[in-house]
């Protein structure tokens, strides 16, 4: 059965590139360094200063990313907010347990209730008084994969606009526990751990200004032959590899395809980078002619395949 077209109206990154509010930022990207900071921007203009200085990392990412996009898009209100995040708020987490260590008696229950992985998409609803769906996502590395299926799904189902993204953090103890982690992963890391959060609004309607369409996104847990994978997704799309200009990918590129890139190189490593890499793909397509077609193929976790399709709107 044929999908109706989604529509990727606005997106915001704030990572460790020059990502926030800079069209055409996909062009000038090099390696991200281990010495590479995270670029913050002025969160006072999105966010109010009582509320800023009680916000963790994530969570100030979080808000200034879903602010701005709604602000692109044009739109008051998001009819759903769904968000994806492999790890959650570490900085609390890590705060609230610190604090069960060190205090007797009750604790103060502000670390605890932030620490929670739904925080983030709590905390963008009460910052914008929006009372629609709301929903977080924690599936590892397929968090955010799973919420653009949670938000074509709510499209599909009549809502108009919902706003869709992923964040994660990096914190110092990831670090002291990286090599474990690295036998979850299918490739030698070469790539900083670090943070990001990237936002989106996906629509229904082309309200004339959007430049990429979401065509399909799929993921499978547990996969043991993800080149069928991706070929089986791409015929159900009507493609074959060398229909795809570009593949950005996790793990391993993409058998057939003319050019491919390690989305990882430019984001670093967290759990949802593929929403940077989403990001990247949508300010490449709408800035060069020559790029059509876009296949994200996240293999973060080699247990774990996400594939996100994306392709240009026609003038």
């Amino acid at each position: 059965m044929h999908k109706p077209a989604l529509y990727l109206s606005a997106a915001s990154t704030i990572s460790h590139q020059p990502t926030f509010r800079n069209p055409g930022f996909s062009v000038a990207l090099g390696p991200v360094e281990a010495s590479s900071v995270l670029i913050n921007p002025d969160y006072k203009a999105y966010i109010e200063a009582g509320l800023l200085r009680r916000m963790s990392k994530i969570l100030r990412m979080s808000v200034a990313c879903a602010k701005d996009c709604i602000t692109q898009a044009g739109i008051e209100q998001p009819d759903a907010i769904v968000v994806g995040t492999g790890l959650g708020c570490l900085q609390d987490t890590e705060k609230f347990l610190n604090t069960s260590l060190s205090v007797e008696g009750l604790l103060p229950p502000t670390s605890f209730i932030q620490s929670t992985h739904n925080t983030m998409a709590g905390q963008i609803s009460l910052s914008i008084s929006n009372h629609g769906y709301n929903m977080t996502h924690t599936q590892n590395t397929l968090s955010f994969e799973h919420a653009l299926l949670d938000a074509s799904m709510l499209l599909r189902e009549g809502d108009r606009n919902v706003l869709v993204g992923a964040a994660d953090e990096h914190i110092d103890i990831l670090n002291d526990i990286a090599v474990r982690l690295e036998a979850e992963l299918s490739f030698e890391v070469t790539a900083p751990l670090t943070s990001g959060a990237s936002f989106f609004i996906l629509s229904t309607e082309n309200q004339g200004d959007s430049k990429v369409a979401l065509a399909d996104v799929y993921t499978c847990g547990g996969t043991e032959n993800g080149q069928e994978e991706i070929d089986a997704f791409l015929d159900r799309n009507g493609m074959q590899a060398g229909d795809i200009d570009l593949a950005l990918y996790a793990g391993a590129p993409v058998p057939g395809v003319g050019r491919n890139l390690d989305y990882l190189s430019l984001a670093g490593i967290y759990p949802t980078a593929s929403a940077f890499a989403l990001h990247y793909a949508m300010d490449l397509l709408g800035t060069n002619s020559d790029v059509k077609n876009v296949l994200i193929c996240n293999a973060l976790r080699k247990s774990n395949l996400g594939l996100t399709l994306l392709k240009a709107v026609e003038a």
